[in-house]
């Protein structure tokens, strides 16, 4: 019996044996910015219930102690590229997971004082220790504290990584850390319960890719960034941004959970009566007997930097479409938004045109290499960083490759998209506030005039 995800497992198994294959470069810390974090993206197949796996042992489907040494072995072997492939290919292999429903793990945040990512949906993972050994295992740990997923060998393939990318605030001025996410691949139908951190952890979800990949799923997120932009500007532009921008539209997605667990020891797990309803509200109430506490929970968004390292990994799945399922950042302010979208036409279609050649040359090719840039003298010049976001709000970028092999690589087009775009905004910010301060000025001068004839 055909259950309909079977084209998107064998395109998953595609994807994974292609970033084991090509993995993305070490980005280097900037001078200023020596901070390291890591995330995992966490997936697993659920079963379907005409093709569930049959009762055996515990780990009857978790790769054998035989392949585990292989894997090590290929770890510290990097010529041992088919190790993995072998692994992979016994596991897609089975029956209960060619008939599965890929999904992924996203935990929300904990509340906590001076945390501005409050209840953001996100990614297990946190900085990098001094004692850990790499990014990896920086992933691995932060997944067993923060949820308590056993990542190791014996539960789980690491496939590979997604691009990274250095995460900036003050209008993409200032890098804050480097951000390196970690694929990583459960291997048992059958999951333990999770254990959840109360810190750091209110929820977990797991959302089929299914659900990341419906446009029907798309949506905005409006985040209020006036205060966090004007910090970096002094004087009378601070307080007319603060007043002009309200808040922000960033491109989102609608989470919808097959499976949730919830941290009942945090503060607020139990919600309160909320007395906002007024005299209205209490009259209605009565009136229809409905006198039960009554909350308003917002829905689970996908957004920011998370969103932006989810579609690295959509991006590579078929049918490719980040340009067709995003939306530039703007503005709910009607003249900041007119003026943003006038100032960018011509980017956005440009970026349109370069991706879309960029889809048809084929990763790998000679065309999609990398050429290093050169000074008059041939020797090598070092690429500056790139725009990563408004406040750490907005999608990042990698450093370390050549713009043509970005637009090639299927992993980073909504990182290419946005390229250059963030600049296009603190101008049209600029242009808005002066059209502002004109118009007000006009108008201070028109009813000045105004004035003066009537007293004459």
């Amino acid at each position: 019996m055909e259950t309909g995800t079977e084209p998107l497992i064998a395109h998953l198994k595609d994807v994974f044996l292609d970033l084991a294959a090509h993995p993305y470069p070490e980005v280097a810390n900037p001078p200023t910015a020596p901070r390291r974090a890591s995330v995992a993206l966490i997936l697993r197949i659920q079963p379907h219930y005409s093709h569930w796996p049959a009762a055996r042992t515990k780990h009857a489907h978790a790769p054998s102690h035989g392949h585990q040494r292989r894997r090590s072995s290929a770890a510290s072997n990097p010529d041992k590229k088919l190790e993995l492939k072998d692994i992979l290919d016994a596991f897609f292999a089975q029956d209960w997971v060619k008939h599965g429903d890929p999904e992924l793990l996203f935990i929300k945040r904990a509340t906590r004082a001076g945390d501005n990512w409050n209840g953001h949906v996100a990614l297990p993972g946190g900085k990098r220790d001094p004692e850990d050994e790499d990014d990896q295992v920086t992933a691995v740990r932060e997944a067993m504290e923060e949820v308590g997923v056993d990542l190791s060998y014996a539960h789980a393939i690491a496939i590979g990584n997604l691009p990274q990318r250095v995460v900036t605030t003050s209008w993409g001025k200032v890098p804050l850390m480097v951000l390196c996410p970690y694929i990583f691949l459960l291997t048992s139908p059958s999951i333990p319960p999770l254990r959840l951190q109360p810190t750091e952890v209110a929820s977990t979800h797991w959302v089929s890719l299914r659900a990341l990949l419906s446009p029907a799923q798309r949506t905005f997120e409006y985040a209020d960034v006036s205060k966090r932009l004007a910090k970096s500007e002094l004087g009378i532009k601070r307080w007319f941004l603060q007043s002009m921008l309200s808040q922000m539209m960033f491109a989102a997605v609608r989470l919808l959970p097959s499976e949730s667990t919830y941290c009942s020891s945090i503060p607020g797990f139990i919600p309160e009566l909320e007395d906002s309803a007024g005299v209205i509200g209490s009259i209605k109430g009565w009136w229809t007997g409905d006198t039960a506490a009554t909350t308003t929970q917002k829905p689970l968004l996908l957004w920011g930097l998370t969103l932006g390292v989810i579609s690295d990994l959509l991006e590579h799945i078929p049918p490719h479409k980040a340009m067709d399922m995003w939306t530039y950042p703007t503005f709910t302010s009607w003249d900041v938004r007119i003026t943003l979208w006038a100032m960018s036409y011509r980017f956005r279609k440009q970026k349109a045109i370069e991706m879309g050649q960029a889809a048809e040359i084929p990763a790998g090719t000679e065309e999609n290499m990398k050429v290093p840039k050169q000074d008059p003298q041939g020797m090598p010049v070092e690429e500056e960083p790139g725009e990563v976001g408004i406040g750490g709000l907005g999608v990042g970028r990698h450093w370390g490759r050549s713009r043509r092999d970005a637009l090639g690589s299927r992993g980073s087009a909504v990182n290419s998209m946005l390229e250059g775009y963030y600049p296009i905004v603190r101008k049209a910010v600029a242009t808005a506030l002066v059209g502002r301060i004109s118009v007000t000025a006009l108008l201070l001068a028109y009813a000045w005039s105004r004035y003066s004839k009537v007293r004459k």
